[in-house]
């Protein structure tokens, strides 16, 4: 890398949406060069979705999907009609990975590894000669007057291009070098910053129990936020215990909120364990299994009734006798048990903080983006793509379609620049 090469498009950062944005331009004939601050390409695409890869959500109606962006969808609908769910799959299939759609749309690689993700774009860049430079960290973008002619390397090398784009992610998980370091960069020049917050972020509890059932999954329950005894939002889904306290695909999705409530008071995660049963219904139920084991400990029975993994809690927190004989509890401990199954309190302590998120709220202002190009509205030649952007979506495959999408329309729009 030389000053005096001048690259067609020059992208910044080896994440998925730069190495689409750099594919793209380079099949569309454009002199690509890509620029990774680390060793390797899309070291956080390799644990997104627990090393699974949810590259997508295959819900093939933009209006419905873009749905899911809030606020924030009506900035898409240009660049979702360029490329959308159909041609991420397609894109994907024609490159020989086969995919498989689970729970809620949520759609991974039948290889269920992030690996063949990564593998797929590697080649494919590989396949239309674009140059990538790995430890090459970037320092800034180049002004010279008014116009941008480049990016700065840490090791004083200018690096020329007629296009360049910003790939450079947010601030979640810094540990795989998403460190936000475009941000600045962007606010050097000109465009209005929102400093980025976790937002998809697992939930830390106080309660010193939930140790005990680090890995523990529960599907299907009912997901309640309630502050000061109100109930402010729910949500239907998955729990994942850990060491710390509960994440999955539903606690990321609420997190966010969580975290705006906590600002003014005391948070509680109500768990419902049987929402399609009233609590008559479910006492009735559960009368009915205290008869048919009235001879076996409480204990011994109520694995029959609750997942095994969480039965001891379950009756700690109902402070009953874990050894009394299922024909010897009292209908006022049974309702009571009908009740904590109902309504189980999680006390929240905190969420997570970036390094543990798996998406940061925060980024460039929408409205300071052209989305038919992805062009920025202060400079025609730099080019603003996926996390960089001040997006919120929720979990299940929406972070990657982004990427896809602004990858795919920035590196059409910088290559058709050059013609």
């Amino acid at each position: 890398m030389d000053n005096e090469t001048l690259w067609d498009v020059i992208v910044v950062g080896g994440g998925p949406a730069g190495m689409m944005a750099a594919g793209t331009a380079a099949e569309k004939g454009a002199k690509v060069i890509l620029l990774e601050k680390n060793e390797t390409l899309g070291e956080k695409l390799l644990i997104t979705g627990g090393g699974r890869c949810n590259v997508t959500n295959s819900e093939f109606d933009n209006r419905k999907l873009l749905a899911k962006f809030k606020a924030d969808g009506k900035f898409l609908f240009s660049a979702f009609t360029q490329w959308s769910v159909k041609e991420t799959l397609d894109f994907f299939h024609k490159n020989g990975m086969a995919t498989k759609v689970e729970n809620e749309l949520r759609t991974f690689p039948v290889s269920d590894s992030a690996r063949s993700v990564r593998d797929v774009l590697v080649e494919y860049m590989k396949k239309y000669r674009v140059t990538v430079r790995s430890n090459a960290p970037a320092s800034d973008i180049v002004r010279e007057g008014d116009a941008l002619v480049g990016v700065r390397l840490k090791n004083k090398k200018l690096v020329r291009g007629r296009s360049i784009v910003i790939a450079t992610g947010g601030t979640s998980r810094p540990d795989t070098g998403s460190t936000g370091d475009g941000y600045a960069w962007l606010k050097n020049i000109g465009h209005t910053i929102t400093l980025p917050t976790p937002s998809l972020v697992p939930i830390a509890l106080k309660d010193a129990w939930v140790k005990k059932l680090a890995g523990v999954k529960l599907e299907g329950i009912k997901i309640t936020i309630v502050q000061n005894g109100k109930k402010q939002s729910f949500a239907k889904g998955r729990i994942l215990f850990t060491h710390v306290g509960v994440s999955g695909p539903t606690i990321l999705n609420m997190s966010k909120d969580v975290g705006e409530l906590l600002k003014y008071g005391d948070v509680v995660l109500s768990l419902d364990l049987f929402p399609a049963e009233d609590q008559g219904t479910l006492d009735i139920k559960l009368r009915e299994l205290l008869t048919t084991n009235n001879k076996k400990k409480f204990q011994n029975a109520l694995p029959d009734f609750i997942p095994k993994a969480i039965a001891p809690v379950v009756i700690d927190l109902s402070n009953m006798n874990k050894d009394i004989q299922c024909s010897n509890i009292t209908r006022e401990e049974r309702l009571k048990l009908v009740g904590l199954l109902k309504a189980m309190p999680l006390h929240v302590h905190k969420l997570l903080g970036t390094e543990k998120a798996i998406v940061t709220s925060g980024g460039v202002a929408l409205s300071e983006v052209d989305f038919k190009t992805m062009r920025s509205r202060l400079f025609p030649n730099l080019y603003l793509i996926g996390d960089i952007l001040n997006i919120d979506r929720p979990s299940g495959g929406y972070s990657l379609q982004l990427c896809w999408t602004t990858g795919f329309v920035a590196g059409t729009a910088a290559a058709k620049k050059i013609e």
